[in-house]
């Protein structure tokens, strides 16, 4: 039940225009054909985004070839060319919500939302068991 509450103030208060954004993004880089690595990793950011307590970030299985070599090429390009400022982003919310005691939940969230904007390639989302 607290996971609920937490997921609509979450969606209300902002998560619905991170979600679209991020859904936007991935909309943007599947139209360039070059940024077709990166759609699916925005897409699955957008999902988080959208609903993130219940659920964690976890690494894909290390057999799958965009979790290995290529997944960390894929993201040293996006931490160069979009993650590095996108995380700032996140951080700088995380440091907002951090400053009430009913903001802590959302600031820990979007420190993780800033981890994953760092290294989406290879990245899974699943409920937290």
């Amino acid at each position: 039940m607290i996971r609920l509450i937490l997921n609509l103030l979450w969606f209300f208060f902002g998560g619905w225009l991170a979600g679209l954004l991020w859904l936007i993004g991935g909309a943007v880089l599947a139209l360039t054909i070059v940024g077709l690595p990166w759609t699916f990793a925005a897409w699955r950011m957008a999902s988080y985004s959208f609903w993130p307590f219940g659920r964690e970030v976890v690494w894909q299985d290390q057999t799958n070839p965009v979790a290995g070599g290529l997944g960390v090429a894929l993201n040293i390009i996006w931490f160069l060319v979009a993650g590095w400022y996108i995380a700032l982003s996140h951080l700088m919310l995380a440091i907002a919500d951090f400053i009430s005691i009913i903001g802590i939940p959302f600031g820990l969230k979007n420190l993780e939302l800033a981890k994953l904007a760092l290294a989406p390639v290879g990245r899974a989302i699943r409920d937290k068991r």
